[in-house]
C-alpha cells in the first residue's frame, strides 16, 4: 500500500505501524448510526479516498449500523492493500430503539468477534478495542472477565492487539496486568481534558491514545475561544482542534469521521496545521 505523507507521521500499534492521522467509519452507517447510508455509492468513494489519502488505520465496528460499516468497507476495499489495519470494537450491540446496551458476556464477545471477521471479511482483527462504560462516559468496575475472553480470543488466533475504550485510569492498569494494551480510545479534546496524565503515562509506555468526539462538549465560551485562533490563523475550528490533538502528544491518534469526500480531504488538510507558541498559550486555556 502507498503510504503518502500525513500530519502526524506514524505510530506502532504492537507490531502493526499505522498513520497517526485516522479514519472513523461510524458516520458511514445512516441517521443515528442505524441502517444503511442515503449515499451508498458516496460511502463506498469516501472509503477508497481513504485509501489512496495514504490512510491506514481505519477504526469501525459491527454494530454501526449494525452490521453496515464494515460490510461497506469490504465491499470498497476488499481485498484489502497491504498495510491497511481495520480496527474494531466490541462491548456494545444496537437495539431497535437505537439504543447501545452492553454485550459484554463472554459468548456475546466470541459472537461480536465473529460477526466482525464474516462482515470485515478476514481471518484474524488486527485490533479489537473493549468498549465499557455507557453513553454518559466510564463507569467504574472491574473488566477483568470481558477482557479475558478477548484474551482468549487471541490466543486462539483470531486478534492481534487488543485495546480498550470508554474506560477509567484504573481500568486501563488492571487490563493491562491481564494481557498487553496497544490503544485506549476515550473522549478527550480541548475542552475535556480528563486524561490528560493518562495520555503522559501512556505516551511513556508506547500505547496509543485514540481521541473521540475532538469538538464534543464545548461551551459557548470555549468555542469561542477556539474560534478566535482559528480566525487568526485562517483555518476552521476543526483544524485547530486536530492539529492541536496532533500536537498535544505523539501517542494521540486522529480518527475524524466523515460521509463526504470533500470534508475528509479538508480534515487531511487542516490537521496539518502548525501552531504557534502563541496559538498552544491560547488554546491551552480552554481546558483548564
Amino acid at each position: 500500500m502507498l503510504t503518502r505523507s500525513l500530519p502526524g507521521g506514524t505510530w506502532t500499534l504492537g507490531d502493526l505501524t499505522v498513520t497517526r492521522f485516522g479514519y472513523g467509519a461510524m458516520q458511514l452507517a445512516g441517521p443515528w448510526v442505524m441502517g444503511p447510508p442515503a449515499d451508498p455509492d458516496g460511502a463506498l468513494a469516501v472509503l477508497r479516498e481513504v485509501v489512496a489519502l495514504g490512510i491506514t488505520h481505519i477504526d469501525t465496528s459491527d454494530a454501526y449500523g449494525p452490521h453496515v460499516t464494515n460490510r461497506l468497507i469490504r465491499a470498497a476495499l476488499h481485498p484489502y492493500p497491504e498495510g491497511l489495519r481495520l480496527v474494531t470494537k466490541v462491548g456494545a450491540t444496537r437495539d431497535r430503539q437505537g439504543g447501545w446496551p452492553p454485550a459484554r458476556e463472554p459468548a456475546q464477545l466470541r459472537r461480536a468477534v465473529h460477526e466482525n471477521l464474516e462482515n470485515l471479511g478476514v481471518g484474524v482483527l488486527d485490533l479489537v478495542n473493549l468498549r465499557l462504560g455507557d453513553a454518559e462516559g466510564p463507569r467504574p468496575g472491574s473488566l477483568a472477565e470481558p477482557f479475558g475472553a478477548l484474551v482468549t480470543l487471541q490466543r486462539q488466533g483470531l486478534i492481534r492487539h487488543l485495546g480498550v475504550s470508554n474506560v477509567t485510569a484504573e481500568q486501563v492498569a488492571e487490563a493491562q496486568s491481564i494481557a498487553p494494551v496497544v490503544c485506549v480510545q476515550n473522549r478527550y479534546n480541548l475542552a475535556y481534558r480528563r486524561d490528560d496524565a493518562l495520555i503522559d503515562r501512556l505516551a511513556g509506555q508506547g500505547v496509543a491514545y485514540v481521541p473521540y468526539f475532538p469538538l464534543g462538549g464545548f461551551s459557548p465560551l470555549q468555542s469561542a475561544a477556539l474560534s478566535a485562533v482559528a480566525a487568526r490563523r485562517d483555518a476552521t475550528p476543526m483544524s485547530v482542534a486536530l492539529a492541536w490533538l496532533l500536537q498535544r502528544s505523539p501517542n494521540i491518534l486522529l480518527i475524524p469521521g466523515t460521509s463526504s469526500v470533500a470534508h475528509l480531504r479538508e480534515n487531511v488538510a487542516g490537521a496539518g496545521l502548525t501552531l504557534s507558541a502563541d496559538d498552544l498559550t491560547a488554546l491551552d486555556e480552554i481546558g483548564r
